[in-house]
């Protein structure tokens, strides 16, 4: 547990966690290398690593800018929404080296039409490819909607796209730590209403130090880690705004679960 007086999910406290990674011998690795060659990865230990940027895109830079200066690559997932969708960071994120990949919501935003779905969904990834190379994709949860956007794949093929892989319907999670910061904690069951996978280890992770104090024991030898950069700063300012509206956001969900198990 962590001490009350310490603030995580800050960017201190972020490389303190990338260091950790490089420190215990975990090979870091974006989606795309990992779907492309899964060979390397068979031996050893790997965390695959990414960043779902849904609001905020300036604290992924600075995400992206600790992992460059570290040797890390990660993915980039960015929202198609005016107030993510910033060509010229998107472009200085990928000449980092960091892959770059379409975070979608065409489901959710056409309100379930999956024709109109489609359109949206191919005309937001031309958008992407203009700026840079494209190859995997990955679902907005869209937590307040009742449209899952991984349900447009029931009627579509993503790989008629040019696309390589979605890490929700391309990846086996069986031996694998999925770990994510949805909900200001590392254990991915709480808080999450759709960004889940399902996998047979049960861990609870409340903070990024116990997840720190989980990789060093070498425990496990694969995990996948998701971040979203809104959550990230040293900012006290930034830092109390995000701190409350997860506070708000997580009794919202809650809210929003026990709707739905009465339906």
């Amino acid at each position: 547990m962590k001490p009350f007086f310490e603030r995580d999910f800050t960017l201190q406290k972020y490389e303190q966690l990338c260091r950790t990674f490089l420190e215990s011998g975990y090979k870091v690795s974006t989606i795309l290398d990992y779907l492309t060659n899964k060979s390397v990865f068979e031996e050893g230990y790997i965390v695959i690593l990414r960043h779902d940027v849904d609001r905020k895109p300036f604290n992924a830079l600075k995400m992206a800018h600790i992992e460059t200066n570290l040797g890390i690559r990660s993915t980039y997932y960015f929202r198609a929404k005016t107030n993510t969708f910033k060509p010229i960071l998107i472009k200085q994120i990928a000449r980092l080296g960091h892959e770059i990949g379409y975070h979608y919501e065409s489901l959710s935003d056409m309100h379930g039409n999956l024709e109109l779905a489609i359109e949206d969904f191919k005309n937001n990834l031309q958008k992407f490819r203009k700026l840079v190379p494209v190859k995997t994709i990955c679902m907005h949860g869209s937590p307040l909607s009742k449209w899952d956007n991984r349900d447009i794949w029931r009627k579509y093929d993503y790989k008629d796209f040019d696309l390589i892989g979605e890490p929700y319907l391309s990846i086996d999670y069986k031996n694998i730590i999925y770990c994510s910061d949805t909900g200001r904690n590392w254990d991915s069951h709480r808080f999450n209403l759709r960004d889940k996978v399902n996998y047979n280890l049960e861990i609870r992770i409340d903070s990024t130090i116990d997840l720190i104090n989980l990789l060093k024991s070498k425990v496990y030898k694969t995990f996948f880690i998701q971040c979203h950069p809104e959550r990230w700063t040293d900012h006290i300012l930034s830092y109390l705004l995000s701190f409350f509206s997860d506070k708000l956001a997580n009794a919202g969900k809650n809210i929003v679960k026990l709707a739905r198990k009465r339906r």
